[in-house]
């Protein structure tokens, strides 16, 4: 007995001959066998693969990946979150829309603000996606002596870091959800607990610790 699966394959390889993928009714609900080859695929700015591979082994400080955490998808606010490859350490930062320039802004205010005339030292490279939402990040570059790369399309794990912690913050803030019902002092405690949160990775540090330990090095040179 043949099953359904491989009769559909054959129909797909034209075995059966004047039967088509069109006459099969559940054609549209099955994965087609055929892997589609996207093309054109965004280039932002400067490859992944032009990066230092020695960012992998995570020996170095101040090697970041970025990516946005969305609530509802329309009109509502969204969540930068930014986590050091080293120590683990996370920022988060509720932005008002998913714009280039709400991620923009959120840089210039990190820079101006919190880190000031560290802001290099703290942020040598920063690894991203290829979203339109990060499309005018490669701006920082006339600014400071921050490199930023972009992940290859579709591949997720070249900032898995990021993915991972994404996948933290999601337990107190749930898919679907609106980011906007969330108040700042409840995104403030998500990025406090997972800053405290002792690591094994880290020899049961918290990111906290070896992300103050590691500045304080880079800051002495």
């Amino acid at each position: 007995m043949v099953c359904t699966k491989t009769l559909y394959n054959y129909v797909t390889l034209g075995l059966l001959g004047e039967i088509k993928s069109i006459d099969l009714p559940l054609r549209v609900k099955r994965k087609n066998s055929k892997k589609r080859v996207r093309e054109h695929k965004k280039k932002l700015g400067r490859s992944i693969d032009e990066r230092d591979p020695a960012v992998n082994e995570r020996q170095d400080f101040g090697h970041w990946e970025f990516d946005l955490v969305l609530g509802k998808r329309i009109r509502d606010e969204v969540l930068l979150t930014m986590v050091e490859r080293k120590t683990r350490c996370a920022l988060i930062r509720k932005l008002p829309n998913k714009e280039s320039s709400s991620v923009l802004a959120a840089l210039y205010e990190l820079r101006d603000n919190m880190f000031q005339d560290c802001f290099d030292q703290i942020f040598q490279t920063i690894t991203t996606d290829n979203g339109s939402e990060f499309s005018r990040l490669s701006e920082l570059e006339s600014i400071s002596r921050t490199l930023v790369y972009y992940a290859h399309p579709y591949c997720s794990s070249d900032k898995g870091t990021n993915e991972n912690h994404n996948g933290l913050f999601r337990r107190f803030l749930p898919k679907g959800k609106s980011i906007q019902d969330y108040p700042l002092e409840h995104i403030t405690n998500v990025e406090r607990w997972a800053n405290t949160l002792p690591r094994k990775i880290l020899g049961y540090k918290t990111p906290e610790e070896c992300f103050a330990e590691e500045a304080n090095i880079a800051l002495a040179k």
